[in-house]
């Protein structure tokens, strides 16, 4: 039995003075709370604590890039309001009609995506004037109250590089990165093994090769999405890579600039993922690192897809 003595008079207080001790170590426990290092950050920790707009969530992002916010780039507001009242996030790596109508499913009102939304470069809805389609994809997102931030330049800058390191993750290639270094070396494989693998891995239905199947390759420079001729090139003239992968070329660069080259005696192979497909799982893995930035709040990753089908 417990023999501590219980003081039965609490009973008896009257009910304000009962209130008033209740209120003033709830006060004081929050007062000592707020005075923790790191605690003073959030004004409304209790009011709000699991509360965001779109601002406060693109602030949280742009605290741990470097050099944010940049003067000049294209991840701006895309659609909606800084001052929307998040109700859950959606990442992706084109806010497509399909998309956007799984966004509204999910209840939620905020995709960060990669890449454009109106189909050039700056979103520049003008671009192509007039653009019935454009006007139709505004609609939705209007009727729907979906906020789109487009989530680019930030990501690429971020260290590690967020696309990168996603899809390294991805792929099981983590073990073989280094920091600062553009080439992996890996134990030594066949071409048609390592195409095999990134099939699987990150769930591609086809590639596009030049190349030899059966060469053995040890170095791999992996260059997902769309970093155009010049630095693809630049990376093999100074990397000699066994095998250059990336997720999209300009026909008459990159993939020419190979195709002498083996004529030439160079080994250097390519591999073409597929711009959508290469930078998905980047968009993927922000999920994992955004999430306990902003608790309480939901995040979804929805994949865009690959847009062509295959015959």
């Amino acid at each position: 039995m417990n023999n501590i003595p219980v003081d039965k008079s609490e009973s008896n207080y009257p009910v304000e003075r009962r209130y008033f001790l209740a209120t003033s170590l709830k006060a004081a426990g929050v007062s000592a709370l707020m005075s923790l290092p790191g605690m003073a950050f959030s004004k409304n920790f209790f009011a709000e604590s699991n509360e965001y707009t779109v601002q406060d969530v693109i602030n949280i992002i742009l605290k741990e890039i470097p050099g944010a916010p940049f003067k000049q780039t294209v991840d701006t507001i895309k659609s909606g309001s800084a001052d929307e009242k998040v109700t859950g996030i959606v990442t992706t790596m084109f806010a497509t009609i399909k998309v956007i109508e799984e966004t509204a499913k999910l209840n939620a009102n905020f995709i960060i995506a990669h890449e454009p939304t109106f189909y050039n470069h700056t979103d520049d809805i003008n671009w192509v004037a007039p653009n019935d389609l454009v006007k139709q994809k505004q609609a939705l997102l209007q009727k729907n109250s979906i906020t789109i931030w487009r989530f680019h330049d930030y990501w690429h800058s971020y260290r590690p590089d967020g696309i990168s390191y996603g899809i390294l993750k991805a792929a099981g290639w983590l073990p073989y990165y280094r920091p600062g270094e553009a080439i992996l070396i890996m134990p030594p494989a066949s071409l048609k093994d390592i195409i095999v693998h990134l099939k699987k891995s990150l769930g591609i239905s086809h590639v596009k090769l030049i190349g030899d199947l059966s060469q053995v390759c040890e170095r791999i420079a992996l260059i997902p999405g769309a970093a155009g001729g010049q630095m693809q090139i630049s990376l093999v003239e100074k990397q000699k890579p066994d095998t250059l992968i990336v997720g999209e070329v300009h026909e008459w660069e990159t993939a020419e600039y190979i195709r002498d080259a083996r004529s030439m005696g160079s080994k250097t192979s390519l591999i073409i993922l597929g711009h959508a497909v290469s930078e998905e799982p980047g968009m993927e893995w922000l999920v994992e690192w955004l999430q306990p930035k902003v608790p309480g709040i939901k995040i979804t990753h929805i994949s865009s897809g690959d847009p062509y089908t295959w015959i």
